[in-house]
């Protein structure tokens, strides 16, 4: 078995061989011709109805109750050859026959298991774009389940290896295609950053066409499976659902330097919900630079920038005095703002008062959506490393504002501590998710929640916390 995406990919090898198995330990399963297996394919065919036996759990059916699942016997040779096999429940040909021409339910549980002694070693599924199907295999080997969903309008070729009772490999070759997706709006996903360079504390993002409700955990987490972000090097990152249509992905700590990312939907044709399912998406790839972090101590009134660990500068500053409090904690760089207009009523002090202002700013760097910066503060030079006396922005001389801006980029890391001001909003005002604690975090996905559920209604383990 082999991992991809946070996800179980089980990959073809020859019939009745583990990929990666060692050839010598093998050379004993040799095929042997009459070697045969018989293989339970389970699958819930789409007849247009949308009742009750719909969800009719896995293994535990009845002809009677769910008479939309249908177990196909096929028997798996040493040739790699499946030859379908009817049983009393199909006896009925006319049944069978409409049985065989009818797609089966995206939505619905793929199985497959041994009806005779032996174990299953691999099984492959691909769809008609060569795409694999994530599934997962019981440490026994006796029963094989997909991890994600189907897709609708699909044709997939599935492969399965084997052995016999007495080791001797035998595979099948199967095909099926599922139905197509229902008419109607298809939930598509828009990526954030755009391409480019940004900094370690970069967080992407993803809007949805329409929203997800909370409740609707199933969906979330069919959703968050087939958002798929890659990075080199790898690091261990999670989504986080900020509201009904937003989801945040972070790594655990921030990005290395010089990360390239790389984000993509695997929506197109998933049902997500009841009836609802995935259209195509754009994808994302941009790069992480160097490691840009200025901290601020607002107690010693100076900021200290460090590149890839190393000290570039120490900066005397002022921040926000008495009543105007700078926030405290992780914020992210949102934009770099040359000379920007700013008036004390933007911020609620009201004209004609003592402490209203209206000053042209230059070197103005955005690190929240209300209107904080770092930036140049020439009025404020003698208590700059002195005194706190600015209205909640980060000022300093010309100069230092100068190179600040010219060093930093979005994505980059701005933190103050010993401030006394409130702490830095998660979402609402910038990115300030590196303010949520990691457990914190894991618990925003849809994931961990199904799987506290039981377990046949959960997804696969392997897509609880997705690494990347």
């Amino acid at each position: 078995m082999a991992a991809a995406t946070g996800a179980m990919l089980l990959v073809a090898a020859a019939p009745g061989r583990a990929p990666g198995a060692d050839t010598g330990a093998r050379a004993s399963a040799a095929p042997r011709p009459g070697a045969a297996v018989t293989l339970l394919v389970g699958r819930a065919l789409d007849d247009g109805r949308r009742d009750a036996d719909r969800w009719c759990a896995v293994h535990t059916f009845r002809p009677a109750l769910c008479t939309r699942w249908r177990e196909q016997r096929v028997l798996a040779t040493a040739a790699g050859v499946a030859s379908v096999l009817r049983t009393p429940a199909l006896a009925d040909a006319e049944r069978a026959a409409r049985s065989d021409a009818l797609p089966t339910d995206a939505g619905a549980p793929l199985e497959i298991g041994l009806a005779d002694p032996g174990r299953l070693t691999d099984v492959t599924v691909r769809d008609g774009h060569g795409r694999h199907l994530a599934g997962e295999l019981t440490h026994e080997g006796r029963r094989w389940l997909n991890a994600e969903p189907l897709r609708a309008g699909e044709a997939y070729t599935l492969q399965v290896g084997a052995q016999d009772a007495a080791g001797a490999p035998v595979g099948a070759t199967l095909h099926f295609r599922t139905a197509p997706p229902a008419a109607g709006s298809r939930l598509t996903v828009a990526f954030g950053p755009r391409p480019g360079t940004y900094g370690a504390g970069t967080i992407v993002t993803a809007a949805l066409s329409h929203p997800v409700p909370a409740g609707d955990l199933l969906a979330r987490a069919r959703l968050e499976q087939a958002l798929q972000v890659t990075s080199e090097p790898r690091v261990e990152g999670a989504w986080h659902w900020v509201d009904d249509s937003t989801l945040h992905f972070r790594p655990r700590t921030y990005w290395p330097a010089h990360t390239v990312v790389r984000v993509r939907s695997g929506l197109d044709g998933v049902q997500v919900g009841e009836g609802e399912y995935g259209g195509p998406s754009a994808g994302l790839q941009f790069t992480i630079g160097d490691r840009i972090e200025a901290v601020t101590d607002a107690a010693a009134h100076e900021m200290t920038v460090r590149r890839n660990g190393r000290v570039l500068r120490t900066i005397p500053v002022t921040t926000g005095k008495e009543g105007f409090r700078t926030r405290s904690g992780v914020k992210v760089v949102l934009r770099k703002e040359h000379k920007v207009r700013m008036r004390g009523d933007s911020i609620g002090i009201k004209r004609g008062t003592k402490e209203f202002y209206d000053l042209p700013v230059f070197y103005a760097t955005r690190v929240t959506w209300s209107g904080e910066y770092v930036h140049a503060a020439p009025w404020s030079v003698e208590a700059q490393g002195e005194e706190n006396v600015s209205h909640g922005c980060t000022g300093m001389s010309t100069e230092d504002a100068a190179w600040f801006f010219g060093t930093v980029r979005e994505g980059d890391l701005v933190e103050v501590v010993n401030s006394g001001g409130e702490k830095m909003a998660p979402f609402d005002n910038g990115f300030g998710d590196w303010n949520v604690d990691w457990r914190t975090w894991l618990a925003g996905s849809a994931l961990a929640s199904v799987d506290a559920r039981p377990q046949e209604d959960r997804l696969s383990p392997a897509r609880l916390h997705p690494t990347t």
